[in-house]
């Protein structure tokens, strides 16, 4: 009877494998739910989610289990959130991350733990250049490349005098320095203020003073809110007119922001009037399903989950072959809400930028709309220093 034994034997470990490869695959995202950045982490999820729904409760055909925690914006707090996730949950691939310096304190170290970090927003340059990494891939840009865009545009325009603004973190810092890169006037002065900061009475009394010909700002999240609320209460919209990346004007924050939005220009590689299938049916369902006008985050949040499910499809949902996933990830078989996308060398998208314009939609709230395309392809100015081929 020895081999029935080896039989019955044989079909408990084929069983237990069975098991074993049915178990879903773990997707930690650690995002911003709380303060006034928070809705950009929502936003972000809820895009992740609706492409999960399009995959029939699946990514690639794949059983997935998604770990949702909050961040709050803290990097310490984002950096031991991470950690738990993978010394005691089993995590092996990680997205969610909203804010650069919160990328800067997580993302590095699930690369040292071996790890795949997918990230649906932030691309701080350091990440991009000398410090990309085979396991880190960026979804949405690398973070200069939409004031690059902007920089270009203002140009174009013949406005020879910026005021240029920003949070003083590593994405404040990066995205400035993207829009003076493209930008063929002078910088009138280059302020950055605090991180969350609320009340900017005395940077728009610094811009009344220095009269400038515009003013190009990156403030994401409650910190735009607030800043163009108070600088159209100052008066200055119709004299100094603003521009900036899409942050500063997607559809949640322009409708909190009301008709001092009308009319501001801002760059992005999306927009929810983009003429593809893909975005199409991307815009209607997030309408349907949450009530409410996709942003820029719940874009990149659903492109990301893509881009995972056709790794995973590939693989069969198996990540204990890293080489096949990361080969599977770099190329990108995905049909993006951007239309075309594509992965440099260092791991962040090659795409077009285009420039919005705020406007009043069918349905009375303000939304974006192309007005012109800056870029065909473009890509950021650290892949020469990645040492990835």
């Amino acid at each position: 009877m020895k081999w029935q034994k080896s039989y019955i034997a044989a079909a408990v470990l084929l069983g237990a494998a069975a098991v074993a490869q049915a178990a879903p695959v773990k997707i930690g995202m650690v995002t911003t739910l709380s303060t006034p950045g928070g809705y950009l982490g929502d936003d972000i999820r809820k895009g992740f989610l609706l492409a999960i729904d399009h995959g029939g409760g699946k990514l690639g055909g794949v059983e997935v289990e998604v770990l949702v925690e909050d961040d709050g914006l803290n990097p310490g707090t984002a950096r031991q959130t991470v950690t738990r996730m993978i010394q005691r949950d089993g995590v092996k691939l990680m997205t969610g991350v909203v804010f650069s310096n919160v990328a800067m304190a997580t993302v590095p170290q699930a690369l040292k733990e071996g790890v795949f970090y997918i990230s649906p927003n932030a691309g701080p340059a350091a990440l991009a250049g000398e410090r990309c990494h085979e396991n880190y891939f960026n979804v949405a840009y690398q973070n200069d490349n939409f004031d690059e865009a902007m920089g270009q545009y203002v140009s174009d325009q013949g406005i020879d005098n910026v005021y240029l603004l920003a949070p003083n973190y590593p994405a404040g810092r990066d995205h400035l320095a993207g829009f003076k890169r493209y930008y063929k006037g002078k910088v009138a002065a280059e302020v950055y203020t605090q991180l969350n900061q609320t009340d900017f009475a005395a940077e728009i009394a610094n811009i009344r003073a220095a009269k400038p010909g515009a003013v190009f700002f990156f403030l994401p999240g409650g910190m735009g809110i607030n800043f163009t609320k108070q600088y159209a209460q100052a008066g200055l919209s119709e004299s100094i007119p603003l521009f900036g990346p899409a942050f500063s004007f997607d559809n949640t924050l322009v409708n909190a922001v009301g008709e001092a939005a009308l009319g501001i220009m801002n760059s992005a590689q999306w927009s929810a009037d983009l003429d593809n299938a893909a975005n199409k049916r991307f815009v209607a369902d997030y309408t349907k399903k949450y009530g409410q006008a996709p942003t820029l985050y719940a874009a990149q949040g659903y492109d990301t989950a893509q881009l995972i499910g056709s790794a995973l499809a590939a693989t069969k949902g198996d990540l204990s072959k890293p080489d096949e996933f990361r080969a599977a990830l770099r190329a990108a078989k995905f049909d993006s809400v951007r239309g075309d996308f594509r992965f440099g060398n260092n791991h962040h998208p090659i795409q077009d930028i285009y420039v919005r314009k705020v406007v009043r939609g069918d349905d009375g709230k303000l939304t974006n709309v192309v007005v012109a395309k800056v870029f065909d392809d473009h890509q950021d100015a650290y892949a020469a220093e990645c040492s990835l081929k």
